[in-house]
């Protein structure tokens, strides 16, 4: 008795199942081609289920703004190179480093000048909404302890608005 498997109908339905896998993948590559034509960077027809980037956005702007401390030497590499060429680094290195030390302390200022602008700004949008919210809270309720006044104020207001068109 031979095997159902092998017959030549199964292994024929089995070569198609695979050639239309294969062309699924492909059209849903070039669909997401299509998608993002004329862009630089090519798509990929896989997805992720892993997060990327920061979820707060607030320490994600403060990670941007801020300078990376290690690479504070590297800042002015143009104004290094030019004291080396005049010969200048070797007998005042100690005045360079003081000017490195106080370049320093006036980024961290900086930065936390910023950061502090950064928080009230934030806390003033805060407070903004927070206001905003408690007037329309209050107009609500207006409306709710009086209805028809509510209706005849914005009745009032559309045929204004009608009359102006």
């Amino acid at each position: 008795m031979a095997n159902p498997n092998e017959s030549p109908a199964v292994q024929s339905m089995r070569k198609e199942q695979a050639e239309q896998r294969k062309q699924a993948r492909k059209g849903e590559l070039d669909r997401g081609i299509e998608g993002t034509f004329p862009a630089s960077d090519p798509v990929s027809a896989t997805h992720t289920s892993i997060p990327a980037g920061r979820s707060d956005v607030e320490a994600a702007e403060r990670v941007k703004r801020e300078p990376d401390p290690t690479r504070l030497d590297e800042a002015f590499p143009f104004v290094d190179q030019a004291l080396r060429s005049t010969g200048e680094t070797g007998g005042s290195s100690a005045g360079v480093d003081a000017d490195r030390g106080e370049m320093r302390t006036f980024q961290k200022d900086a930065s936390r000048v910023a950061e502090t602008a950064s928080e009230l700004a934030s806390g003033t949008a805060r407070l903004a909404k927070a206001e905003a919210s408690s007037f329309v809270h209050e107009i609500e309720n207006r409306i709710r302890r009086q209805p028809l006044t509510a209706v005849a104020i914005v009745a009032g207001i559309a045929f204004v608005f009608g009359a102006t068109r």
